[in-house]
C-alpha cells in the first residue's frame, strides 16, 4: 500500500474548473437545507449561502439542480436552513452525497418536525424560510427565501468548508 500526500484521483490543477477553484477559496459555513415531511423529506448540504438583511431578511442559496431538494422545495415552498458544527461533518458528507447513508439520509440523526420542515435536533442556529423564487444561475438553482423564524445559539465549533475540506475550528479565546 502506498500513502499519497494528495488525493490519488484528483485532476491536475491546470485541468480543474477554474471558477470552482475560485469559489473554493472563498470558503464558508456549512448549512443543511431540509424540506418536506414524512417519507417526502429531502435535504442537502450547502455552503454557497448568503444572508441579505432587510424587512424581511432573506437567505440565498445555490442548490444542485439534480438534488431531490429542488423538487421538494417546489412542492412545499418551505425549508429549514441549519448551520452545522464540527461534530456534524459526517452527517454533512452524507447529505452532500459523498458518504454512505445506511437507511436513508434522515436515519443518520434525529430530526424534529417544524412548520418549515425537518430540523436536525441539537442544532443551535437555524432559520425557517419560505421560498420566494427559484431560478437558474450557472449550473445551479438560486433559491431566494424569506426568513420567517430565526434561532441563534452559541457558536462553539462551526463547520466551515474551504478548498474541498472542512476546516477544523480553533479554540475560542
Amino acid at each position: 500500500m502506498t500513502i499519497h500526500p494528495g488525493h490519488p484521483f484528483a485532476q491536475p490543477e491546470d485541468a480543474r474548473d477554474q471558477v470552482r477553484r475560485l469559489r473554493g477559496r472563498l470558503g464558508g459555513a456549512v448549512s443543511l437545507w431540509t424540506s418536506g415531511t414524512g417519507a417526502a423529506r429531502a435535504g442537502l448540504t450547502v455552503s454557497s449561502v448568503m444572508i441579505a438583511a432587510g424587512e424581511p431578511g432573506r437567505v440565498l442559496g445555490l442548490i444542485d439542480p439534480d438534488s431531490a431538494l429542488v423538487d421538494t422545495l417546489a412542492q412545499t415552498h418551505t425549508a429549514v436552513v441549519a448551520l452545522l458544527e464540527w461534530p456534524h461533518r459526517n452527517l454533512a458528507d452524507a447529505f452532500a452525497g459523498v458518504a454512505p447513508a445506511p437507511g436513508g439520509l434522515f436515519a443518520q440523526a434525529a430530526f424534529a418536525e417544524t412548520a418549515w420542515g425537518p430540523l436536525l435536533e441539537g442544532v443551535r442556529t437555524w432559520a425557517g424560510v419560505r421560498v420566494e423564487e427559484v431560478r437558474e444561475v450557472g449550473w445551479s438553482q438560486l433559491v431566494t427565501a424569506t426568513i420567517e423564524q430565526v434561532s441563534i445559539g452559541p457558536e462553539e465549533r462551526p463547520l466551515e468548508h474551504r478548498r474541498g475540506r472542512y476546516q477544523e475550528p480553533t479554540a475560542h479565546k
